[in-house]
């Protein structure tokens, strides 16, 4: 095994079992979750298999299901922003292109390449798992103020995530 993978499982068990030890009893004002594990998915190397994302996706979505007793909404939402990040991707390709093991980060981008990157997918994310969870639209207002302040929260939670463990700055 490479030493990219290792790490890359290391990260899997590590964001995992901090949001499901201490963040999942981590809510502000009783509407603003902060779901950290997305910040695993988006910051997968940037060539990575379409499919291997979203069977990434799909297990780290099943694995944070079994703690919070959501049959399926996590995964559902993570096989979503994995299928959308590619194509979200591509249309935020910088001048030079990607390099082949790049993640995107903000120590490799920019801030603000990153919180243009990952605002849409959190947001996509958070929308998907919470109109799933309320079953349709019968509580749209509540429900997508409860996707605003946890895409607030968990966004602010990723950058300083990020400003904390900032990785490879180097390309």
């Amino acid at each position: 095994m490479s030493r990219n993978i290792i790490l890359s499982v290391i990260s899997f068990f590590i964001y995992l079992l901090y949001q499901v030890l201490i963040l999942q009893n981590v809510v502000l004002f009783h509407t603003a979750f902060c779901f950290l594990y997305v910040a695993y998915l988006l910051l997968l190397p940037v060539e990575t298999n379409p499919l291997t994302l979203m069977g990434i996706g799909f297990v780290m979505g099943l694995a944070v299901d079994m703690f919070y007793d959501s049959v399926g909404l996590h995964a559902f939402a993570c096989v979503m922003i994995m299928y959308i990040r590619n194509y979200w991707l591509n249309n935020l390709t910088p001048q030079g292109g990607y390099n082949t093991n790049d993640a995107p980060s903000i120590a490799l981008n920019g801030l603000q390449w990153f919180t243009v990157y990952a605002t849409p997918l959190v947001f996509i994310h958070h929308a998907a798992l919470f109109f799933a969870e309320v079953g349709g639209f019968s509580m749209f207002w509540f429900t997508l103020w409860k996707i605003i302040t946890s895409t607030l929260f968990t966004l602010v939670v990723i950058l300083i995530a990020q400003s904390l463990f900032p990785g490879r700055r180097s390309r």
